[in-house]
């Protein structure tokens, strides 16, 4: 391990999915987006909660349900509170509950754009070995080795002849794991024993530091 410079990368999505619904403004199926807001409904102890989404094309709008008829005792503190303030990370959260939009929408659209943040976690003078941390907090399309090649300008092609000469491992034992998509908590570790521009290439890209 001592060998090993360990970096995270957390990857957040820019935009959320976006389901296509029957939108009565426009007459058919349309995609909607989330508008960010919570609309709460009270009837005694009972409360309703939606989700706000808007038609691209005519701003109609469609309340996807968090919650209905539940009682007030039996919701999370953290929960309620979050809906009652609209809280903007527990809404982009919900936005992106693939599970809950799914079985509401004729289809769910995703979008592979994303920012992403590199920090390191420990390095030595003299790695010989990338290990790399994922932190996918929401739902992301896109492939593993897609992020990889495109963060350390590595051919996909390359990258699957790295993991097939146990070059390049995973936490994953699936032999197609480069092909699935980016799951939070995922460690990649590369051997770069035999590069001989560890600093002057694959630091800068796995860290953001400037090349």
């Amino acid at each position: 391990m001592c060998s090993t410079l360990q970096v995270r990368w957390t990857i957040l999505p820019k935009t959320a999915p976006q389901p296509w619904i029957a939108c009565s403004g426009c007459g058919g199926l349309r995609a909607f987006r989330c508008s960010d807001k919570i609309r709460l409904n009270a009837n005694g102890r009972r409360l309703d909660a939606w989700l706000i989404y808007k038609c691209l094309a005519c701003e109609k709008t469609w309340n996807r349900p968090i919650f209905e008829r539940r009682n007030v005792r039996d919701i999370d503190p953290a929960t309620l509170a979050a809906l009652q303030s609209n809280d903007p990370d527990w809404i982009r959260a919900e936005a992106f509950n693939l599970e809950a939009l799914r079985p509401k929408s004729q289809r769910v659209d995703e979008f592979a754009e994303f920012d992403i943040a590199k920090e390191i976690r420990q390095e030595t003078s003299d790695w010989t070995r990338l290990e790399i941390e994922l932190m996918v907090p929401f739902p992301s399309s896109t492939r593993l080795d897609r992020l990889l090649a495109s963060e350390l300008k590595v051919s996909r092609t390359r990258l699957q002849a790295l993991h097939q000469e146990g070059m390049l491992r995973t936490d994953s034992d699936r032999a197609d794991i480069l092909r699935r998509r980016i799951r939070n908590g995922t460690r990649v570790a590369v051997d770069l024993a035999a590069e001989t521009g560890r600093e002057q290439w694959w630091k800068p890209l796995a860290t953001g530091s400037p090349l």
